[in-house]
């Protein structure tokens, strides 16, 4: 009877050491991920009146603008400082589109410095990021 409660013992001995490494890993992992700027600075052009208006987005809130609803979820500066890279990953709806086969204009990554890799395409407004910052 003494040895079932030496195999209970290991066994909670086991699972208790388990769920520590896997904290463990979890928390040295979590360090190495790049973190969320808090705020991104985007340009919009009206391609109509040609005006150029610059915007702060809070990352994680939805931006309204004319007839485009901007939201950004992510938003990161590179660590490299000779050629740093700003990306974002960004929602836009067109408030004026009914269709319900396409909810976003535009719905991917996008880049500062090659804004054609991934190009927001709209007949009236064009959309491109610029700085993200803390």
């Amino acid at each position: 009877m003494s040895l079932k409660k030496n195999i209970k013992a290991g066994k909670v001995n086991f699972l208790l050491a388990t769920v520590i490494s896997i904290i463990t890993i979890n928390n040295i992992y979590a360090d190495t991920l790049p973190k969320s700027e808090i705020t991104a600075e985007l340009s919009v052009l009206d391609k109509v009146s040609s005006k150029n208006t610059n915007i702060k987005i809070q990352v994680g809130e939805e931006f309204s603008f004319q007839n485009l609803s901007i939201k950004i979820l992510k938003c990161y500066n590179s660590e490299f400082d000779d050629d740093p890279e700003v990306t974002a990953y960004m929602q836009v709806k067109d408030k004026t589109m009914d269709n319900n086969d396409k909810v976003f204009v535009f719905n991917d990554w996008t880049f500062a410095s090659s804004p054609s890799i991934r190009p927001f395409d709209h007949p009236v407004y064009d959309v491109w990021l610029k700085k993200c910052y803390s």
